[in-house]
């Protein structure tokens, strides 16, 4: 076990280290230590940043510098799009889609000779065409991150390193300085809203467990992230787990308990495993147990494993679920804060919510409110995907309008194609249109064009997307997740999607339209939990802003193209020059023809696949 004073040796210790990194100066007196960090994220995994990880660590060895230089292995850097990456400090060079092999490269040009590879740079110049910092690249100038302040920073397997971001000093500041009731007040002061999705008051919330009749109580971290695209809680917990875990000690403080329970996806290997590690580094070091820090509290941790249900992600069927139980909702009331966990009073916050609380106790509620919205305090965490140049993960203080989302932090759709719409609140959202891309994002002003934050996926479609096909894909998740215990939920939304898939064919007519839109009120008002409610969003906001592509369906004719059964393919007899690519590449030989004649395509061999106008080198070949 630490002492407080060992604790504070160790923050004292690796603070400038740490600083240099965060801030990309040179701090330390004298020449600071050169450090190579390797995004560890599940992306960047994937592309094989633990080799070039290895590759680093073993050509260090071989020139003699293992000493000199440290690599370590981050979290979510949260430029998804470019990686994997990789950052040198204490200059702060940014380097992107990097192969294991160039880690050669970098050793030997960068780390011995001085030089940066240019080759492999983030490249983004200023106007005076020098190379730009990454913080003033377009993707980071935006974002202020808070949630995300350790995640590319700290090696989230070494808690000494979350020490030195003043970690575990603001449980330290609350059970010294201030009462429960303080400490609650203070979250309530900060106006901070759940960011699960429903965006109540966290405080209130907190209130609600501490005074909830009992001595016995649980504090519940809601790590189940299904929505398609989302990728939030899980890049934290990758990349700072030991920030969910002091939030989670305050919050046992704040409201009387003393037992904790993750409710964590098993398909977040990563997450777990340094869950895993952190858990048992606090405990190592006395910061989980029967007394916290020496400080005479008495808080533990465990991990329940979920097996990916996106239902589970409603509080009351991540209880049931944690308990044993089929992961279904329960009736609410009573309330999870009056009869959660095992019949006992539980407070259930999401990992974003977490996220936000040590920052809040260390520089104060007035700080954290000075940023967002009226209504909407503090960042918000968004997954970016779908048709954007920078893909990945960002954080923006609320109130920052779509637009500086799409274009500027985005970097707007590729292939110059234009913005047409963007999904907010993944399943349970949804769909903005380019008309209102200069809404300001937060609760309110989401909740007041038909979309919600959610637990913040954010995906983007240009003008090759077919919103009606969007509409029912959301739709066909929200109903194969489906728990099935309410009637509303199990077979309502079953019907919609028949109407739905009646549209994709071209078979429905606009009275269906009117149909569709009365079914959807009566599922929201009718359904027992959050995803029934939510589920008709994704129609009602595409019929409500797309209306007409809706109607253009019901008259045989999918506009964007998308919609196989009215789509056909056709030859231009003028610009078919009979050279027999389409006719080579066309997986069910429906197309016939002689060199040098012009092709036809039999429409009832035909299977839309795309191929034949793809590869068409003279553009005969169209929808």
């Amino acid at each position: 076990m630490k002492t407080l004073q060992q604790l504070q040796e160790i923050r004292d210790r690796l603070k400038p280290m740490i600083t240099e990194r965060a801030e990309g100066a040179k701090v330390s007196a004298g020449q600071p230590r050169k450090s190579i960090l390797v995004c560890g994220g599940t992306g960047c995994t994937s592309g094989n940043s633990k080799i070039l990880h290895d590759n680093f660590i073993s050509l260090l060895k071989e020139h003699g510098l293992q000493d000199e230089v440290k690599v370590i292995m981050t979290g979510c850097f949260g430029l998804c799009s470019k990686g994997p990456i990789a950052v040198v400090y204490p200059d702060g060079s940014f380097y992107t889609h990097l192969k294991p092999d160039d880690a050669k490269e970098i050793v030997e040009q960068h780390i011995i000779g001085g030089t940066p590879v240019e080759r492999l740079l983030h490249a983004e110049k200023d106007i005076h065409g020098q190379l730009k910092s990454i913080n003033d690249t377009d993707f980071y100038r935006s974002q202020r991150r808070v949630v995300l302040r350790n995640c590319g920073v700290i090696d989230p397997e070494n808690i000494d390193e979350y020490l030195a971001t003043d970690g575990y000093k603001a449980y330290e500041k609350a059970v010294t300085t201030m009462t429960q009731q303080q400490v609650i007040d203070e979250i309530k002061k900060s106006g901070l809203r759940g960011r699960g999705g429903a965006g109540f008051s966290t405080g209130m919330k907190w209130q609600f467990t501490h005074d909830a009749p009992g001595t016995e109580k649980y504090v519940a971290c809601n790590a189940d992230e299904g929505d398609p695209g989302a990728f939030m809680d899980r890049s934290l917990l990758e990349g700072d787990p030991h920030a969910v875990i002091e939030a989670m000690m305050i919050a046992g403080y704040a409201v009387g308990a003393e037992h904790g329970v993750i409710y964590v996806r098993a398909e977040y290997p990563i997450a777990v495993h340094r869950l895993e590690v952190a858990i048992g580094q606090a405990r190592e070091y006395g910061i989980l147990g029967d007394n916290v820090m020496g400080l005479g509290k008495k808080f533990d941790l465990e991990l329940r494993l979920g097996a990916g249900a996106f239902v589970c992600g409603e509080e009351t069927a991540l209880l049931n679920s944690a308990e044993g139980k089929r992961g279904e909702p329960r009736q609410r009331p009573p309330f999870p804060a009056v009869k959660g966990l095992f019949g006992k009073p539980t407070l259930i916050n999401n990992v974003e919510t977490y996220g936000n609380i040590t920052q809040i106790i260390l520089n104060g509620a007035d700080w954290f409110a000075s940023v967002g919205t009226e209504k909407s305090k503090g960042t918000k965490v968004f997954a970016l995907g779908g048709k954007l140049e920078n893909v990945g993960l960002v954080e923006i203080p609320m109130g920052t309008t779509l637009r500086t989302i799409v274009e500027d932090i985005g970097g707007g759709c590729p292939n110059g194609k234009k913005f047409k719409a963007a999904q907010t609140g993944g399943p349970s959202g949804g769909c903005i249109p380019s008309s209102l891309i200069d809404t300001p994002i937060d609760y309110d002003n989401l909740m007041a064009i038909g979309s919600m934050m959610g637990s913040g996926g954010l995906i983007v479609m240009d003008e090759d997307n077919c919103m009606v096909d969007i509409a029912k894909f959301f739709l066909e998740f929200t109903v194969d997740e489906s728990c099935g215990k309410c009637t509303p939920c199990r077979i309502g939304n079953k019907r919609l999607l028949e109407m739905l898939d009646k549209v994709t064919k071209g078979e429905a007519t606009l009275e269906d339209l009117d149909k569709m839109e009365e079914l959807c009120y009566y599922i929201k008002d009718n359904s027992l939990c959050g995803l029934g409610q939510t589920a008709p969003n994704p129609v009602l906001s595409t019929l409500r802003y797309f209306r007409d592509e809706y109607e253009a369906h019901c008259n045989g004719k999918c506009p964007a193209g998308v919609c196989k059964a009215l789509v056909s393919y056709k030859v231009d007899p003028d610009k078919c020059i009979g050279c027999t690519i389409c006719a080579r590449n066309c997986p069910v030989k429906a197309i016939s023809g002689t060199v040098k004649q012009t092709h036809t395509i039999d429409p009832k061999k035909c299977i839309k696949c795309g191929v034949c106008a793809s590869k068409c080198p003279k553009g005969a070949i169209s929808k």
